[in-house]
């Protein structure tokens, strides 16, 4: 019996715990400063442009290196 009450005691503690970080987790959310449009709109166009930059970028320089090693590579046919 004095068991089943300690169980019963860290069951309801343990929801407590969970109610009140899912409650701190909204509060916090409150208080988030979220972008405006026009800012959400100038980072995802500055993301997209990075990325694909990024992969021009490394698209050169793969095909600049493929070409030297296959100038250095000798062919014996």
């Amino acid at each position: 019996m004095v068991n089943e009450k300690k169980q019963s005691a860290t069951a309801t503690r343990q929801q407590q715990a969970g109610g009140d970080f899912v409650r701190g987790v909204f509060t916090e959310l409150r208080r988030v400063t979220w972008p405006t449009r026009n800012e959400w709109v100038s980072a995802t166009v500055l993301t997209l442009l990075l990325v694909i930059g990024i992969g021009l970028y490394t698209y050169v320089l793969d095909q600049g290196f493929g070409w030297i090693l296959d100038q250095l590579h000798v062919h014996n046919i």
